[in-house]
């Protein structure tokens, strides 16, 4: 008897439970505006039809900071062991630099020399500064001002590649030309 009672429980909540189900109403939507069609003008041959103006505004990089330019690319100087003065495969990257710097007189750089980590702290910071020293004197053969230069040394506190090495050592003997970020 306990089972026909519970079983008749169980149909009367199906039956309620189905009862219960509704269909959901569909979203009013009004009707879309009425269409009207402009007449249809036929442009003269003699005429052509008037170009699209952009209303994208262009920008403009500077090629210092431009990745596909040679000025933001080659802004290195190296150097062989103990020595300060600019090696000739060099030449053309510094007239590059200049030249450009000659023509922008508001611009200014940080010309930073680097040393590798052999010898003292005093000595690489001392080779250093000759070597940014040297780089600043043959940018201003193309016409930088004094102004637009300043001569630091990193020692080699700032090294390029980890390593004791002679290449590692190598990559670290340099001069960095330091642009501005914008």
């Amino acid at each position: 008897m306990k089972i026909v009672k519970n079983l008749s429980i169980l149909c009367a909540s199906v039956v309620l439970l189905a009862a219960c189900s509704s269909t959901p109403v569909a979203p009013v939507t009004p009707p879309p505006p009425p269409v009207v069609q402009a007449p249809a003008v036929q442009p003269s041959p003699a005429s052509p039809a008037p170009a699209a103006e952009s209303k994208v505004q262009s920008v403009v990089i500077p090629p210092y900071l431009d990745p596909k330019n040679p000025l933001s690319t080659d802004r290195s100087v190296y150097f062989d062991y103990d020595i300060f003065s600019i090696k000739p495969e060099f030449n053309q990257l510094l007239e590059r630099h200049g030249k450009f710097l000659a023509v922008n007189p508001q611009l200014s750089i940080r010309v930073e020399g680097n040393a590798d980590e052999r010898g003292s702290a005093e000595y690489n910071l001392a080779l250093g500064q000759k070597r940014a020293e040297s780089v600043v004197r043959a940018l201003k053969v193309y016409g930088v001002k004094d102004a637009q230069l300043e001569a630091v040394s990193w020692g080699k506190e700032k090294p390029k590649a980890a390593g004791h090495d002679e290449a590692a050592w190598a990559q670290n003997r340099r001069v960095d030309l330091g642009y501005p970020n914008k």
